[in-house]
């Protein structure tokens, strides 16, 4: 989970423009930052003793991020949200910072709360919920990183297990 325009405030509490963690602490302690946030995910020695990674917008995106395998065997590739999402995020997505400025970009399920972007109630299926207007955004910007949440075919990445991974922030 990436993190931006972190400071104290006056008060001496850390707080952060996109990325936040909820108790307003450096550490998040476990939990996710509140979105829109940019996120690498791993499930390690999972199915068949393979790593499996991804990078996800499904919760919007604040920087661009990459996953870089360093050790396993051959067909670990590197995966990547290497565009700024911010520079085309649509004005109803879009979070801003205190100078006006974008700094994140919400999915249109954290916007728009509607089960037609969030694959929910009737639409809780894959082929009940296809690729929309704003996650074809995310996607056209990011084709490898998952841009709703049935977008497995182009960006779920495995890896023997045992291997180790550089996350970079802002490649």
């Amino acid at each position: 989970m990436a993190r931006t325009k972190c400071s104290n405030d006056t008060n001496g509490k850390f707080i952060c423009g996109s990325g936040d963690c909820a108790s307003g602490q450096i550490s998040c302690n476990g939990a996710g930052g509140i979105p829109p946030v940019s996120l690498v995910e791993f499930t390690l020695s999972g199915f068949g003793g393979n790593d499996f990674y991804d990078v996800s917008l499904v919760d919007g995106f604040n920087v661009p991020v990459s996953i870089t395998p360093q050790k396993g065997s051959k067909g670990c590739n590197i995966t990547s949200c290497p565009n700024d999402v911010n520079k085309v995020c649509p004005q109803d997505l879009a979070l801003k910072g205190s100078d006006g400025s974008v700094i994140g970009c919400k999915s249109a399920c954290l916007a728009l709360n509607q089960p037609q972007y969030c694959c929910t109630g009737a639409f809780n299926a894959p082929d009940k919920c296809p690729p929309t207007n704003y996650s074809k955004i995310f996607k056209d910007q990011c084709p490898q990183a998952y841009s709703y949440a049935f977008d497995d075919k182009t960006s779920t990445f495995t890896c023997s297990s045992g291997g180790n991974y550089l996350v970079t922030f802002c490649p």
